[in-house]
């Protein structure tokens, strides 16, 4: 017999719900101030993000109690945070090189969307390689560079060179969709 529903008891120092109430205004405030350009809007949406993550972290095994909370919630905001930036470069990237189409070649919105977000998967995918990885995989494929270059450019081996586009390949192609 299944134990009947309990609400998550917020007198408990540890419990999601605590956390929350206790901090989010603050949280709130300290992302807006990082984002004063942005405005409250964008604040109110990584702080639920933020909380989003903390849930998604916290769940499965009997978590360990969080001791302090706002540096708990700093540093999982920071990293919403650095995301974010991320996205919007990376956004404004994309529109800026939209203005240089003439008009005929434009992609509808719908388009539009698709590249966008495929720019994001593959931002993540290249975020997840190892820095070296991701520097010999963007100068052979972004600048075009040949890999006896890339090996003088970054003093290794050119093996080590191959090795590691073939690894940025073999991310990227991991994310493509079974067809």
């Amino acid at each position: 017999m299944n134990a009947p529903f309990s609400p998550p008891n917020s007198t408990d120092p540890c419990s999601i719900e605590t956390l929350y109430i206790e901090n989010h205004a603050w949280l709130r405030n300290w992302l807006a101030y990082r984002l004063r350009s942005w405005g409250r809007g964008v604040a109110d949406d990584l702080a639920h993000d933020t909380f989003l993550r903390v849930l998604a972290s916290r769940q499965g095994a009997r978590a360990e109690p969080i001791l302090q909370p706002r540096a708990f919630l700093t540093r999982i905001a920071n990293c919403v945070l650095v995301s974010w930036r991320r996205r919007q470069s990376l956004e404004q990237a994309w529109l800026e090189a939209l203005l240089l189409l003439p008009e005929p070649e434009q992609p509808s919105p719908e388009l539009h969307s698709v590249i966008l977000e495929t720019l994001h998967e593959i931002d993540e995918v290249l975020d997840r390689l190892r820095p070296r990885v991701r520097q010999a995989f963007l100068l052979a494929t972004l600048d075009g560079m040949k890999q006896k270059d890339i090996a003088v450019a970054l003093n290794i081996a050119l093996p080590t060179v191959k090795k590691y586009i073939h690894e940025a390949y073999v991310a990227c192609l991991a994310q493509m969709p079974d067809e």
